[in-house]
């Protein structure tokens, strides 16, 4: 009996984790930005694939700004984004995420990934505060400037 239970545990387990991968590689992106554009999908369909996510339009409707956490408590590029959450905080306020976690966790802006560890897990929100970052800081692009340059690069996925 006691085998027999052991067979059927394994069993289940197995299938579960069967069942977990499939669903996975379905979406390989993860949740972390548009699904890939099908040639063959509806206008309707490609219109909400272009759907540019919440963001400010300018720094004064941002206010107040929640603080960021502290870059000393993340390594790597995750660091370094959470240092340039803390150096142009109001830019990215006026950037919209790709990751779109203004669906599943009410973020208002690029700005509000960093108020939490959620950008330290994502890349596209450290890949663009280190684009808006350059952007700013190299090009002298204003954040409306940067908004639109964000928007047609991420937009296209």
């Amino acid at each position: 009996m006691k085998k027999a239970c052991t067979y059927s545990l394994g069993a289940l387990l197995m299938a579960s984790a069967m069942l977990t991968f499939s669903s996975c590689s379905q979406s390989a992106n993860h949740g972390h930005g548009p699904e890939p554009r099908n040639s063959n999908a509806s206008a309707g369909q490609q219109a909400a694939a272009a759907r540019v996510p919440a963001h400010y339009e300018n720094a004064q409707s941002a206010q107040p700004l929640k603080p960021t956490l502290a870059p000393e408590m993340f390594n790597g590029r995750a660091r370094q984004a959470y240092q340039v959450a803390r150096e142009i905080p109001a830019t990215l306020a006026q950037l919209p995420c790709y990751c779109y976690c203004d669906q599943g966790f009410g973020h208002k802006s690029l700005h509000s990934c960093f108020e939490s560890d959620h950008s330290s897990h994502c890349a596209t929100c450290v890949d663009e505060a280190m684009l808006a970052y350059q952007l700013e800081k190299e090009q002298g692009l204003t954040p409306a400037q940067i908004r639109e340059k964000i928007i047609e690069r991420y937009s296209r996925h």
